[in-house]
């Protein structure tokens, strides 16, 4: 067995983009130019490959992110040449959600590619969720294409979207193309490092013809080439010299040195045209080719020893040791659960075993696909670079590490944005009470934003998820999947608490009951948790343990308590956490230190020191400031703009401060806010009303913040306690 394309020619991409923007469009002429798909399915038909879910189609959004492989061959390869593999260029794609619900899905696809085509509306320009996947990529380090989409829309503007990826995104966006026509003389683009016109003809725009730049163009053209080779030649010095020199460089060094500034993160090239109307997207898979790198063009995939805890790293190569990241579980309706991966180094083959590295269990890869979105086809190997699912793999889960038995490495795990949304859900049956659970663990192994928990109190299942539109899919498919039929409760806010200044306690768990009795003795201090980076934490002292939410610092000297009793003192903590002091939410951001306390030689025992740490975390938490924290949106509104004043106003009754205002395609405003989550449930309805239909929302998770004090006393009310 050999692979079939060299690592240079393989190229694993996402398109991310916001909502509506055009992601799943762009991909389906990305299927049908490269031959995957023989007809073009529209997102307004429900007929489109990569959006297969029925939610996905009913609703025109995507809700999972979707894997393609394909190739392609660059347009300027004659047609008689473009099946020869030589010509050809491997494409793993990952096709995006663009809904701030279903945000997850970009963040763990960022972090397995190594490239991405950001799509933004010609109209909108920049929009919130654009900025959110933008940090993604940014976090990731990953290398970004720019297509301005739409430019067929009345209102599209490529200069004023261009703009705003300068003053929203980055500086460094520059381009290499431009439009031929705007609106409805939208007729093809402009490259501007060959410095000629194309229009894209014949069936679907499959023919890309070159003309020469029309005149009205040429000004435009040569001003802004001009600016392009002043932006590429910044990053070689021998093509800056020659430059200052009067020396224009040749398109194939423009091309050379432009690839490595997109590789390294300092050049983001935009593309332009309509995917609606076939026109641009060739040149945009020409421009991937051409810029975005290869696996052999990043670096090496750092992980850790689980023996030595020593860090090592793994090079795109078939001949070193197995590392693979699986990034998503998929249930699939007919070959049970789908497990996809990346493999960074050494091959994977079908019907062998591997290690679990995160879990310590061998996992038999019994089969192995490549997925053509819903439609998959049987491999025998998987190799350095690419991307493929595992058949019915039992114990491994999102963010697991794959690696060969003579040779473990653990990469570092996907972190994924805490939910933010609740609702409380019954089965309607009997029958249906078994199979809810069964659907409910099975959707949280796909989902790591989805949590499922009981009530203590109540004993009612809680199931909590990124926005309402999260949760009701997910309702809708144990539904439709699973058939399980469910009563479910209005949406809550997901509230957390935290504590304000550092404080001490100490308390001595002594029961006398003849016989044996318990005996625990503890004393700690706590305070607000600094945050410690992941890549940090390895030098911290081994006293630390330092997680994104709590951390425990063991400073017991000269055995006043015993080793073995630790992890139970530690264990008391965290269960007092979770029940929170305030009003019963979850507490983060807690850092325990514990310094000193004693033992009985016959009554202490892991229980006594449980619930003496249980009850000083609880005593120490109230003296410091225990306080409940509440998430707060970020808020985008566009209305028109005689309703602006309204609006403002509407967003300030409810807690809101407003940002900023812009300007957008005509006379629409756009508003910026951040408004607590609990004031904006129903909001739709709301803002609907006040602009006679004409107005639109969209809203992310931004941060945690201090509830006030009145709101504080009404949710204590709500929960019960005591005010």
């Amino acid at each position: 067995m050999s692979r079939q394309f060299p690592l240079d020619k393989v190229r694993n991409f996402g398109i991310i983009a916001h909502i509506d923007a055009g992601k799943t469009t762009t991909s389906e002429r990305i299927l049908f130019y490269t031959g995957m798909s023989h007809k073009i399915g529209e997102v307004h038909d429900g007929a489109t490959v990569t959006d297969w879910m029925e939610q996905e189609r009913e609703r025109g959004i995507t809700i999972t992110a979707a894997a393609i492989s394909c190739s392609w061959a660059k347009t300027e390869v004659p047609l008689e040449n473009r099946s020869k593999p030589e010509f050809l260029t491997s494409f793993n794609i990952i096709d995006t959600p663009g809904h701030i619900d279903f945000t997850a899905e970009v963040k763990r696809s960022m972090r397995v590619l190594d490239g991405a085509v950001v799509v933004f509306d010609g109209v909108a320009g920049v929009e919130p969720q654009s900025e959110t996947n933008w940090r993604y990529a940014d976090e990731a380090n990953v290398p970004r294409l720019c297509f301005i989409n739409k430019l067929d829309r009345t209102g599209a503007s490529f200069e004023r979207s261009y703009a705003s990826i300068l003053a929203r995104l980055s500086p460094k966006a520059v381009r290499v193309q431009i439009p031929w026509g705007e609106e409805d003389a939208h007729q093809g683009v402009v490259d501007l490092i060959k410095m000629k016109a194309y229009s894209f003809e014949g069936q679907m725009g499959m023919d890309v013809t070159e003309h020469e730049i029309p005149e009205e163009l040429k000004a435009d053209a040569e001003t802004y080439r001009a600016e392009l080779i002043e932006r590429v030649v910044e990053h070689d010095d021998e093509l800056m010299n020659n430059y200052l020199e009067g020396n224009e460089p040749s398109n194939e060094d423009l091309k050379r040195v432009l690839r490595k500034a997109v590789i390294a993160n300092e050049i983001f090239p935009v593309f332009t045209g309509s995917a609606l109307k076939n026109k641009g997207v060739q040149l945009v898979l020409d421009g991937v080719v051409d810029y975005l790198p290869s696996p052999v063009d990043v670096p090496a995939i750092i992980g850790t020893d689980p023996k030595s805890g020593e860090q090592v790293e793994r090079h795109p190569s078939d001949d070193e040791p197995l590392a693979a990241l699986a990034f998503k579980v998929q249930t699939d309706p007919f070959v049970g659960s789908l497990t996809f991966f990346r493999v960074y180094s050494g091959v994977i083959e079908a019907g062998s075993y591997v290690l679990n590295t995160t879990t310590g269990t061998k996992e038999r890869l019994g089969r192995i696909v490549r997925l053509m979105a819903d439609k998959r086809e049987e491999v025998k190997a998987v190799y350095a670079g690419e991307i493929a699912a595992g058949v019915g793999m039992k114990d491994t889960k999102t963010s697991h590490t794959l690696s060969d038995e003579k040779n473990p490495i653990v990469l570092e795990e996907i972190t994924f944005p805490e939910p933010v949304v609740a609702l409380r859900i019954e089965p309607k049956t009997k029958a249906d009470q078994e199979k809810m659970g069964m659907a409910l663990k099975r959707l949280a192994d796909e989902d790591p934003t989805f949590k499922v928990s009981t009530d203590e109190e109540s004993n009612e299942t809680i199931i909590a998820g990124m926005g309402e539109l999260h949760l009701e899919i997910l309702v809708d498919r144990m539904k439709r999947e699973f058939n399980v039929e469910a009563n479910v409760g209005a949406p809550q806010v997901t509230y957390r608490e935290t504590i304000q200044k550092e404080a001490e306690a100490e308390v001595k768990y002594i029961k006398q009951t003849g016989g044996r009795g318990q005996y625990g003795h503890v004393k700690i201090k706590i305070k607000p948790l600094e945050h410690v980076p992941a890549e940090e934490r390895a030098n911290l002292p081994k006293a630390v343990k330092h997680e994104d939410h709590f951390e425990f610092i063991n400073n017991i000297k000269g055995g006043v308590i015993p080793q073995e009793y630790i992890p139970a003192c530690e264990k008391g903590f965290r269960e007092a956490m979770d029940r929170g002091i305030v009003a019963g939410y979850k507490m983060v951001d807690v850092s325990v230190d514990l310094f000193d306390g004693s033992y009985h030689d016959v009554d202490s025992s892991e229980i006594a020191f449980k619930i003496a740490s249980s009850q000083a975390f609880q005593d120490a938490a109230k003296k410091a400031g225990a306080v409940l924290l509440e998430p707060v949106m970020k808020v985008e509104v566009t209305v028109p703009e005689q309703f602006m004043g309204d609006v403002n106003g509407q967003l300030s009754s409810k807690r809101g401060t407003i940002e900023k205002m812009e300007d957008r395609a005509g006379s629409i405003k756009a508003i910026t806010a951040q408004v607590p989550l609990s004031e904006m449930f129903g909001y739709t309805t709301t803002l609907r009303s006040m602009t006679e239909g004409r107005g639109n929302w969209v809203m992310e998770f931004d941060h945690f913040a201090v509830v006030p004090g009145n709101v504080s006393e009404e949710i204590k009310k709500k929960r019960g306690v005591a005010v």
